[in-house]
């Protein structure tokens, strides 16, 4: 367990801050181009960095199911619905939704896996959620407005993918190590994605300035990070992961408040007490 603590340390920093810098990118670069860049280059990263180890590989028989959940769904349908969300949505607000894979995460575990839920991690899930509500702050979106209320619901749904992709990597554990396996996710991912800019950004693509933020999230973020998320999820019951994830979106909303000048006030302090608080409380044995 402490190993994947150490990996969700390195999560939160990597993917705590990537909404804040996608947000940024976005200024020059459309959304569904940039989702194939960043999936596309962590495809390239990754199957040089096995290569140079000589770990490179064609997954094996009991690989493909762990391969074509990650790939097709916490990458590639995650990666659509979160950076088309974050083009209407703020980018905290984006770090936030999507990372919520508790609401889904939990009784899914429960219900799907058959795992026993103890009473002190119901209630960390609690207040992880409150937190998340504060963090959130719904009554300052303004829900008659369709962009925000679909920008909103994407994220949802995004998380929703994530966390089938969870599910799925623990109901038919791949045969290979996980880090073995990024090249043909990321691929995959970038397969299924790029159909969805060619038709909805014929004329987009990636310009000048965002590039350095490309390369960042491309070569750093989207490997590494993808990576230690995969394997807390993996190795951390499912009740503690959904709820430690969402330090995660705390961090981002802090990044976004510091880099973006996002609104911070009470909600931040409140909000980020709430969800450390629930972190501490799921990770007692």
């Amino acid at each position: 367990m402490r190993s994947a603590l150490h990996l969700l340390i390195v999560a939160i920093f990597l993917f705590g801050g990537a909404w804040p810098v996608t947000k940024a990118a976005l200024t020059h670069a459309t959304p569904m181009w940039f989702a194939v860049g960043r999936a596309g280059l962590a495809a390239i990263v990754s199957a040089l960095l096995l290569a140079a180890l000589r770990r490179l590989h064609w997954p094996r028989r009991g690989d493909w199911p762990s391969v074509a959940a990650l790939g097709l769904l916490q990458l590639g349908a995650f990666f659509v619905l979160a950076h088309a969300a974050v083009a209407m949505v703020q980018a905290g607000r984006t770090a936030i939704i999507s990372a919520v894979v508790i609401y889904w995460l939990i009784p899914l575990s429960v219900f799907v896996l058959g795992e026993k839920v103890p009473a002190h991690r119901w209630a960390a899930a609690g207040l992880g959620l409150a937190g998340v509500a504060v963090l959130a702050g719904p009554w300052a979106v303004d829900w008659a407005d369709a962009e925000q209320l679909f920008g909103h619901l994407m994220l949802v749904l995004a998380a929703l993918f994530w966390t089938l992709a969870i599910i799925t990597t623990r109901r038919f554990p791949p045969r290979s190590p996980v880090f073995e396996l990024l090249p043909w996710c990321f691929a995959l991912a970038t397969l299924f994605i790029l159909p969805f800019a060619l038709l909805l950004e014929p004329d987009g693509g990636i310009y000048g300035p965002s590039w350095p933020f490309m390369l960042y999230i491309g070569l750093i973020v989207a490997p590494i990070g993808t990576w230690c998320v995969i394997e807390v999820g993996r190795r951390l019951p499912g009740a503690v992961a959904s709820v430690a994830f969402l330090l995660v979106p705390a961090f981002g909303v802090l990044v976004s408040a510091l880099w973006l000048r996002e609104p911070l006030g009470w909600d931040m302090l409140v909000g980020g007490g709430l969800i450390v608080a629930s972190v501490v409380l799921a990770a007692r044995e």
